[in-house]
């Protein structure tokens, strides 16, 4: 299962490496400013999110119980949640980015660049809400061809325009920043486009009426109480981010370009591993439903070995040979140097974060998202209080951050591991030596 969905991402990660390729030409700056900035997005995701977990978890439902009525009920009230979500992003993202910005970024011209990526880019955030609506209610239904090849169209959209409108290519204008900004906003409307007009004329179960968006506030509460875990989640991660970019700031733009490119081929290499946690999900929730807890088990463990096995062999390159990537991007030798020790010793904890990864599927599986959270949250308190009194004290260098990272993370692990371990003890009671027997059926 995971194959297809690497195959998806592929997609993303092509996307965030051609984008930074021409970001990365425009100066240290430049990628320093579009990498503050781009940790706002954590945040969307974290709502979104929200958005997206609640839909699917009440039209599924809805779906199972052949309630066509309430699952289209669900579905214009997600559309009406995500009006609203638009709505105060684009009015505090453009009310709050400069002061937000200005606490992470370490001088005038990041900041200026970061604020101007962001101004361009914001709408297409805004536009994300309708897109996770949409995209998420087609899921729990059972239909996700339609969201996948809008989505590959979306990014192949953005990978062409991005360096025609940030470096001038062909007709194009050279914008810059701005350019980067706008390419992914003009890319993200096309496909809320395409989705919208794909419900007018092809889908049937659920439907846009307008009689419905009247505001029912016991299924927005249902929603929350569903989604909120998975969305916090990924908040948090948007705290941590944010939190390096001002623990770094005073080593200048060079050390947050760095961390910048060293960050996106991070997520970029994280991708194999999500792509089996994606596939834990639902091979844990289907064996969990038909009552085959031995396979639970069974799912988990292999999940964690897999995710392990390639992280271990991602660890052993970035030993290696961690300035490989970042050089790909970048020929200032400084910016090289920051990006290849972080990678060099963040790739210590990707073994961790493999775990971490498919313990999350575990828990969306078993329909319980709030032990991901708190695991995560485990993280940024070991992490955020020790890291903010080292930056403090003399000789404060940059890889300690990394140091406490991998504490951090490491820890994180562990409680995953351990709070999978309470989910089994909770949720799978019995002893089971199912394993063999069910195998054998």
């Amino acid at each position: 299962m995971a194959i297809p969905v690497a195959a998806g991402m592929i997609f993303q990660t092509l996307y965030l490496l051609v984008d930074l390729y021409f970001v990365a030409a425009l100066g240290e700056k430049a990628v320093a400013g579009v990498g503050a900035a781009g940790t706002l997005l954590f945040m969307i995701m974290a709502i979104t999110q929200v958005l997206g977990v609640g839909a699917v978890a009440l039209i599924s439902q809805a779906v199972g119980r052949k309630d066509q009525k309430h699952a289209n009920l669900v579905f214009n009230q997600s559309l009406v949640l995500s009006a609203i979500g638009a709505i105060v992003t684009v009015i505090g993202g453009y009310l709050l980015a400069r002061v937000y910005l200005g606490t992470i970024t370490p001088d005038d011209d990041t900041l200026e660049l970061g604020v101007t990526f962001l101004f361009w880019f914001l709408p297409g955030m805004a536009l994300q809400f309708a897109m996770m609506a949409m995209a998420s209610s087609l899921r729990a239904t059972g239909i996700v061809k339609p969201a996948m090849l809008v989505q590959v169209l979306t990014v192949l959209l953005n990978t062409i325009l991005a360096p025609i409108l940030i470096a001038g290519w062909g007709p194009g204008p050279a914008l810059g920043v701005m350019g980067a900004g706008l390419a992914s906003t003009v890319s993200i409307t096309v496909g809320v486009g395409l989705l919208t007009l794909y419900f007018f004329k092809l889908e049937k179960y659920v439907s846009f009426e307008s009689r419905l968006w009247k505001p029912h506030y016991d299924i927005w509460w249902k929603m929350l109480d569903i989604g909120l875990p998975a969305g916090g989640e990924m908040a948090l991660m948007f705290l941590y981010f944010s939190s390096v970019y001002w623990l770094i700031q005073d080593f200048g733009a060079t050390a947050q370009a760095g961390f910048s490119i060293g960050g996106r081929v991070m997520q970029s290499i994280f991708m194999p591993a999500m792509a089996i946690a994606f596939a834990v999900g639902p091979i844990v929730g289907q064996n969990f439903g038909a009552g085959h807890k031995g396979r639970v088990r069974e799912a988990t463990y292999n999940g964690m070995i897999l995710s392990t096995g390639l992280m271990l062999l991602v660890t052993l390159f970035f030993q290696w040979r961690p300035d490989v990537l970042i050089a790909f991007f970048t020929e200032d030798l400084e910016v090289i140097e920051v990006g290849a020790v972080f990678l060099q010793l963040i790739s210590l904890n990707f073994i961790a974060q493999g775990i971490v990864f498919t313990a999350s599927g575990v828990f969306q599986g078993l329909g319980n998202t709030r032990p991901a959270l708190l695991s995560s949250a485990i993280r940024l308190l070991v992490f955020i209080p020790i890291a903010v009194f080292i930056r403090y004290q003399p000789n404060f260098e940059i890889r300690q951050v990394w140091y406490v990272s991998i504490l951090a993370v490491t820890l994180q692990a562990v409680a995953s591991y351990l709070l999978v371990r309470r989910e089994f003890t909770k949720k799978l009671a019995e002893d089971y030596e199912e394993g063999s027997n069910v195998n054998s059926v």
